[in-house]
């Protein structure tokens, strides 16, 4: 049987955000910074320092690395905890206000399926931690949730394994992406007829 491909773990939100900014991501290697970038990092800068400490009988471990053989997966968990009765609850930090997006909880439940996959005992939930409102949600695991985070990566996949980098579709959500000036979904939303059109322009 083939080895699958390690896809990034975190590629599965961009995924779910936008097939494009996927792919612009993995197959022409484009990364650019805006303000929520930015203060994406600051967030993880402590998170993503590997090491652990113990609070209140729970062992909190810092960018432990997981990976799926099974799903061609691999990446890191910002925080896991370990509880006293060896359960294991994975932590994702994010910079805004609770809220709940799609996006992030199948991220957080990719990682409970690393986990499992690696440990061998069920992850029945995990939470995202919210930095601007400091309040973390809780995410159960549920089949649905399982169900739309194992087709969005295989769905991924195929969007990798075709090679090619899907057309825009410009909405308002495109204004907050750091690749916005890149990917230039206005122009390139266009209907075929103008972008024939647009480059007749050019042409001597």
């Amino acid at each position: 049987m083939p080895v699958k491909e390690m896809l990034p773990l975190s590629l599965l939100n961009d995924y779910l955000y936008c097939p494009r900014r996927a792919a612009l991501k993995i197959m022409e290697g484009w990364r650019a910074e805006n303000s929520h970038t930015v203060r994406g990092d600051i967030v993880h800068e402590h998170a993503d320092l590997p090491g652990y400490e113990v609070a209140k009988n729970v062992t909190l471990l810092r960018a432990l690395p997981v990976f799926s053989d099974r799903l061609g997966l691999s990446g890191k968990c910002d925080v896991i905890e370990r509880h006293a009765d060896g359960s294991l609850l994975p932590v994702e930090y994010k910079k805004g206000k609770r809220r709940q997006f799609e996006n992030d909880d199948a991220q957080l439940c990719a990682q409970a399926l690393c986990l499992e996959e690696m440990f061998g005992f069920p992850i029945q939930c995990g939470a995202v931690f919210h930095a601007e409102s400091k309040r973390r949600r809780e995410v159960l695991f549920t089949p649905e949730l399982r169900g739309l985070t194992e087709q969005a990566i295989s769905q991924l996949r195929q969007l990798v394994d075709a090679g090619r980098v899907p057309p825009a579709q410009f909405k308002p959500a495109c204004e907050e992406c750091s690749l916005f000036k890149i990917c230039l979904p206005r122009v390139t939303s266009l209907p075929a007829s103008l972008g024939r059109a647009a480059a007749r322009l050019f042409e001597t």
